[in-house]
């Protein structure tokens, strides 16, 4: 039996739509890493807490914005918090014991999730609508699609020319180069570590209105297969780099968004093996990441 496979201009939108959002989840991880050498498991946990931000704001009858912004207070929040009682305090000790923090910090919020909300969770339903179509020359291409897409493109180029242009970027390259040496030549250390948290926190909470946007659906459980997606993708693009590891983040949800649109939905269940095989098989021969410079220079941030 053979099963015809077509790409269509809505599953190019949606597979753009879901690399973009992506690589501001790998952006966020990898700023955090190239600061702190710290890969922070609680990412998915942060966006998932913006999610239910969401889905109850909508329950009380706030208007949407409303609900964005109530979801932004809250992943905010909880990024200081987590960089304040948990990075902070840690931040001495090896890359191994802040692992696991990041993995206790995860399952703790996880368990709140399940005790305060239950296991089946709740919908979104004030960002439902942007789930419908607009019609594009005759093709019906959902709106969260076309605002990822966008939103996505100015987060990407805002922080590029802040790591660039500006020198609270300059000063994060510094600290993220040689943590001590920053501090002797008179970077706040601290304070740009704190920066480098809370952008990651904003690209959190950006992440968590889109995915939600895309599934309304709020589970304890929401964003961990993305995060998991994202960090291999992290892997994928190159570690040491955000560039790389942003590109990274946006070619595997690139590559799972057209998978997931051409596959038969009997076949879906095969896509995470599809991505992590091409994963496996691309760091064999590229164990630096696919967009890591060769040779053995590492640029952190």
């Amino acid at each position: 039996m053979t099963v015809a496979i077509s790409i269509t201009w809505p599953t190019i939108a949606d597979a753009l739509s879901l690399g973009g959002i992506y690589a501001l989840m790998a952006v966020g991880i990898g700023l955090v890493f190239g600061v702190l050498r710290l890969v922070n498991f609680a990412y998915g946990q942060l966006i998932m807490a913006g999610a239910y931000a969401l889905a109850y704001a909508s329950t009380w009858g706030w208007p949407t914005w409303g609900g964005i912004l109530f979801s932004f207070g809250v992943v905010v929040t909880l990024t200081m918090l987590m960089d304040r009682l948990v990075f902070r305090p840690l931040r001495t000790q090896s890359p191994a014991v802040m692992l696991v923090a990041t993995f206790a910090v995860a399952f703790l919020m996880q368990s709140i999730a399940v005790l305060a909300f239950g296991q089946l969770g709740t919908i979104a339903s004030s960002v439902g609508p942007l789930n419908q179509p607009w019609i594009i020359d005759g093709v019906a291409i959902r709106k969260i699609a076309i605002i990822s897409i966008v939103v996505a493109a100015v987060c990407l180029t805002l922080l590029q020319v802040l790591l660039t242009r500006t020198s609270v970027g300059l000063h994060m390259r510094a600290a993220a180069m040689d943590f001590r040496t920053a501090r002797i030549l008179g970077v706040r250390a601290n304070r740009v570590i704190s920066g480098a948290v809370l952008i990651s926190g904003l690209l959190a909470a950006v992440s968590a209105f889109m995915l939600t946007a895309r599934n309304p659906q709020v589970t304890p459980i929401f964003a961990l297969d993305d995060t998991i997606i994202v960090l291999a993708g992290v892997v994928l693009g190159g570690m040491y780099r955000p560039i790389s590891a942003t590109l990274g983040g946006f070619v595997i949800g690139f590559a799972s968004g057209i998978l997931g649109g051409v596959l038969p939905t009997n076949q879906s269940q095969y896509l995470p093996s599809f991505l992590f095989g091409a994963v496996i098989l691309v760091l064999l021969v590229r164990p630096n990441g696919l967009f890591a410079p060769r040779g053995g220079a590492v640029e952190r941030l």
